[in-house]
């Protein structure tokens, strides 16, 4: 009975992280808050595996799912944002501070109403928009005028939330056998990079996000050239007749 719950616990684990990134703020250390919403990513991830594993899946665990997502990957991840640079914007930056969570309870809310594929997510997740969020706002030295991009930066991530973009759902895919021997590899890479201080661990964990939250964009940019072009020869073959 009590194995039940848990995936219930790690659920509640990943709340307690985005809490404690918010506490953690308020003491200034943002690149270790950033770190807690990257673990409460890590936890995301498991909690939902474990459940399945376990065949221990709730209306009661899906609900404190979100609730504590909408914590840890909206609200934590704005307030970084916030500390680190929407302060100084004014009331233009409390704005942008407010869109990304509340673009994150929408998604949250039309994830739990609308049904669609299993391996396909409509917009962006907000565990990877929190990710990306929350890791940028480490790399604020890395861009002129800061306040401007990192800003725009957030609006486009909350937009993306709440678009019809579809990303692939990597936990609900299924991968050939073959590919298991990629995975040391992979796994001896990373640890590479991050040994010999290529780049930053902040900054690989933003870059990875940053590339799936861009893949989106891309394919819907293509997938609408695409379909524009086979309109436009529909059209021209119709005028032919």
């Amino acid at each position: 009975m009590y194995i039940r719950w848990i995936p219930n616990a790690l659920t509640a684990l990943n709340l307690v992280a985005g809490l404690s990134s918010m506490l953690i703020l308020q003491a200034g250390r943002v690149g270790l808050s950033a770190l807690f919403v990257v673990f409460g990513m890590i936890i995301d991830g498991l909690d939902g595996r474990v459940a399945r594993w376990l065949r221990a899946e709730s209306e009661f665990g899906r609900i404190l799912d979100s609730l504590s997502d909408i914590v840890t990957f909206g609200v934590a991840p704005a307030m970084i944002m916030y500390r680190v640079e929407l302060r100084h914007l004014g009331m233009v930056g409390d704005l942008v501070a407010i869109l990304f969570p509340l673009c994150g309870a929408l998604r949250l809310a039309r994830f739990h109403t609308q049904r669609g594929p299993a391996d396909t997510f409509i917009g962006l997740p907000i565990t990877a928009a929190g990710g990306v969020e929350a890791t940028l706002a480490l790399t604020q030295s890395a861009f002129e005028p800061a306040s401007i991009i990192l800003s725009a930066a957030t609006v486009l991530l909350s937009l993306l939330m709440v678009s019809s973009i579809p990303y692939p759902n990597f936990k609900r895919l299924s991968y050939p056998k073959s590919i298991l021997v990629l995975v040391p590899l992979f796994a001896l890479l990373i640890a590479c990079i991050l040994w010999f201080q290529i780049v930053g661990t902040d900054v690989l964990i933003f870059a990875v996000l940053g590339l799936y939250a861009a893949y989106g964009m891309v394919h819907a940019i293509r997938s609408s050239i695409v379909a524009r072009k086979h309109g436009d020869g529909d059209m021209a073959h119709g005028t032919k007749k």
